[in-house]
């Protein structure tokens, strides 16, 4: 018995740890703030990282138990293309953190036509988990 509580225990605290950097990351390069600055939504912060926050803890939660949300099929594609967003912005925040694009510009000579470029690389990741999901056996 106190090896279980041991190992529950155990689990629980480097979960806190890993959901900590998780957290750390997304506010250390800024995704938040700049979704707000961009859509003119600085009001509303504290929802957007409550939101997060309750998504983790929600994400998480159906890792260990097995939850069923009967929403419908439109509700669930509506859900992933929310996820879908939040991931997109999260690479973006990233890239542009560690300047990304403008030493590939540099270095490519890419001097017009960024947002074709960029338009490429999102239509390309779309594609691939498009072919990744609906494809039978693409990604082995």
């Amino acid at each position: 018995m106190a090896a279980k509580l041991l190992f529950i225990l155990m689990g629980l605290g480097g979960g806190m740890v890993t959901a900590g950097a998780v957290f750390a990351f997304i506010a250390i390069i800024g995704v938040v703030p700049r979704v707000a600055q961009k859509t003119g939504t600085s009001a509303f912060i504290m929802l957007y990282e409550e939101g997060i926050i309750i998504g983790g803890i929600f994400g998480a939660s159906t890792l260990m138990f097995d939850w069923r949300l009967p929403i419908g099929s439109f509700a669930v594609v509506l859900l992933m293309l929310a996820v879908g967003i939040f991931y997109g912005c999260l690479a973006v925040s990233l890239a542009e953190v560690l300047d990304v694009i403008p030493v590939l510009t540099r270095r490519s000579g890419l001097k017009r036509g960024l947002k074709y470029f960029i338009t490429a690389l999102a239509a390309g990741k779309l594609i691939g988990s498009l072919l990744y999901f609906f494809v039978p056996g693409f990604f082995i």
